[in-house]
């Protein structure tokens, strides 16, 4: 696919530069909006305003919603009040508020003076919504029917106004405003009579979210009942908008993305990598650097605590990376495990004890496992290859104490990597947090505590 649009994109370029204007709205028009964006996106600012007036009307709104916020910005400054007000006119109002959202003031401005009336109450609506509910994701162009008309007039009624909503084929029933039941245009279509009215063939177990309910929490219904669209109800009950699958799909990138980021220790920014500059990334990753560096001071501490018994005893030192790495990974694979069943709501804070009773007998294998692999290794490897142990009393109740603590601290790790989660979940954090990062931190004093202990109780140093 990338390939293809790397030839596309060449193709364009040389007929831009042969002038062949007619050859290239041909070819755009064939194409799909996104793979016109992606090929936009990748041009100079210079030809782009240029290609953009080439796209027919209404192909050219759905391309301008799937570019980049930059390219965007770029056009919007360039158009005329005319030719903004095309554009505003054929996109959706989901799409304006995403737009006007990530927009400088003074373009914001701009786009609403152009934007007529309704679409401008529409968004204004839209945005007093908090951020990230389901409100704000919503848009307000749905096909609404009532229960009174019968099947031929709402086949009547979706033809006239289908052509300015976002889906028809979910077409909702309303008395009053208040949602009371849910038809698909398969159910009018199948339908034998014509004159059955609406409330006889309709579906009134209508599943419907709050305006204020979290977007996160929208997007995980779309994936569980399959949903085309879902109906946004005020706290009256009362139909104020729908949200389609796209843009659920949308939001769960989003999070996907901004999980990710949390759990790498970098601040969520919504700005793809390429369109940041080396300060933005720069502002993203240093707090957690920081703080992490500073954390990390503690070891450096028990390290120092215990410099008498390293002194007794060089040969702990060199095995003191193998067991923090080992550690730090198997905090890591509990915690990534309890933070995807946390945000597939698979897991709940009351399900803590379960969790733990399960991790601890998967530490048990695995500590046993790494103890025994650990122990060959040490001894072929370490001791009879290298001769890292030439000179050592006691090799292998040395070997023995590394193995053992190697055991424990995958035990322990595991423990905390799928507590903490669950912990920052109950107490109204994000349990991306506690990610990788924040508990490799933790289990590395904890093995380093660990590691002095047992060696002070066998090899009495």
């Amino acid at each position: 696919m990338a390939e293809h649009t790397v030839i596309m994109e060449t193709t364009l370029r040389k007929l831009l530069g042969e002038k062949k204007y007619s050859t290239l709205r041909d070819i755009l028009v064939t194409m799909n909006p996104a793979d016109i964006a992606a090929i936009f996106d990748e041009m100079e600012e210079d030809r782009l305003p240029l290609l953009y007036r080439l796209l027919p009307k209404e192909l050219a709104a759905d391309v301008f919603v799937e570019m980049d916020q930059e390219a965007q910005e770029l056009l919007i400054r360039g158009f005329s009040d005319s030719e903004l007000k095309e554009v505003i006119d054929e996109l959706f109002v989901d799409d304006a508020v995403d737009i006007v959202e990530e927009m400088p003031a003074n373009v914001v401005r701009r786009i609403l003076s152009q934007a007529d009336p309704e679409m401008r109450k529409s968004i204004n609506e839209i945005l007093r919504y908090p951020e990230y509910s389901a409100g704000s994701i919503m848009t307000t162009e749905y096909i609404s029917l009532r229960p009174k008309m019968t099947v031929a007039e709402a086949i009547t009624r979706i033809r006239r106004t289908g052509i300015d909503k976002e889906t028809i084929y979910t077409c909702y029933v309303t008395k009053d405003r208040t949602l009371i039941g849910v038809c698909t245009v398969k159910d009018l279509l199948l339908c034998e009579d014509d004159e059955q009215t609406i409330e006889s063939i309709m579906h009134t177990n209508v599943i419907s979210v709050s305006t204020h309910d979290d977007q996160e929490e929208v997007a995980q219904m779309f994936s569980k009942y399959n949903f085309m669209a879902l109906p946004v109800v005020d706290a009256e009950s009362r139909l104020v908008g729908i949200i389609t699958f796209d843009d659920a799909m949308d939001v769960m990138e989003e999070e996907a993305t901004e999980d990710i980021e949390k759990m790498a220790a970098i601040i969520p920014s919504e700005k793809p990598y390429m369109s940041m500059s080396p300060f933005e990334i720069w502002k993203n990753r240093i707090p957690w650097l920081l703080l992490l560096m500073v954390s990390a001071t503690f070891t450096g501490m028990i390290i120092s605590h215990f410099e008498d018994a390293l002194q007794a005893l060089v040969v702990l030192t060199a095995f003191i990376p193998m067991l923090m790495d080992t550690a730090g990974n198997s905090g890591s694979q509990a915690s990534v495990t309890v933070i995807r069943g946390l945000s597939l709501n698979e897991l709940d804070f009351s399900d803590i004890f379960q969790i733990i009773w399960k991790e601890v007998r998967v530490a048990v294998l695995c500590g046993l496992t790494l103890a025994a692999a650990c122990f060959l290794k040490i001894y072929l490897v370490d001791n009879l290859l290298l001769h890292s142990f030439v000179g050592v009393d006691r090799k292998f109740l040395v070997i023995g104490v590394i193995c053992i603590t190697l055991s424990i601290t995958v035990l322990f790790a595991k423990v905390v990597g799928c507590v903490l989660p669950l912990v920052a979940k109950k107490l109204g954090f994000d349990p991306a947090v506690m990610a990788s990062p924040f508990i490799t931190t933790i289990v590395d004093a904890l093995s380093l505590l660990v590691y002095f202990g047992v060696a002070r109780l066998f090899l009495q140093i």
